[in-house]
């Protein structure tokens, strides 16, 4: 009776374990389809503006996919091209998709749907790199089942703001002039005191 008990509580145990490492199995770029069609609003090699500049993102399931039915959301995201990525390990593609850190700035996470469209305006805190577009396709719990992307060749440059205007390079300007001119008058006085 023990080693029944014992037998059946090692098989709930398995069970279990097998479940959640099949839940928490990551998804792999290298085993999903491209079945989605992406396409983004700027030329090859344009250079876009953070907080000025729209980019408006297409998506379409391929004619020759096959089947949608298992695609709950869309998540669309701007990634770091190859070439700004080289030297640079915090932005390295990775074929395992949770250590994977291509695709770090997402423009949309919304219901799935077989061709759509957003428009992002590019985010002031978007690093000045070289991206492209990906899009995938998630199941019911969130995982990546299929993708998209613009690459190769459609990639585009971003340069963000850097929060320094001219106005306030002039107003550094002036004031650094302001207080050499005070040390330099400062001086003199302190000279003259001491000479008389």
């Amino acid at each position: 009776m023990a080693r029944q008990g014992m037998a059946m509580a090692l098989l709930v145990v398995g069970l279990a374990a097998g479940c959640w490492e099949s839940a928490n199995a990551a998804a792999m770029l290298s085993q999903l389809k491209p079945t989605l069609a992406v396409t983004a609003s700027p030329t090859p090699n344009q250079v876009l503006h953070g907080g000025e500049d729209v980019i408006t993102v297409t998506w379409s399931l391929n004619a020759t996919a096959g089947t949608d039915a298992e695609y709950k959301k869309v998540k669309v995201s701007l990634c770091y091209a190859p070439v700004s990525q080289k030297g640079r390990e915090w932005r390295k593609t990775h074929d395992d998709l949770k250590k994977d850190k291509t695709c770090q700035f997402k423009v949309t996470e919304q219901a799935y749907a077989a061709t759509g469209t957003v428009e992002y305006r590019v985010a002031l805190d978007i690093p000045t790199a070289t991206y492209f577009v990906r899009a995938y396709a998630l199941d019911a719990s969130g995982t990546q089942v299929a993708y998209g992307q613009t690459l190769p060749g459609a990639t585009f440059d971003v340069i963000s703001i850097t929060g320094v205007t001219t106005s306030i390079k002039v107003a550094a300007g002036v004031f650094s002039t302001f207080s050499i001119a005070s040390l330099a008058f400062f001086f003199f006085i302190e000279k003259r005191k001491k000479n008389n």
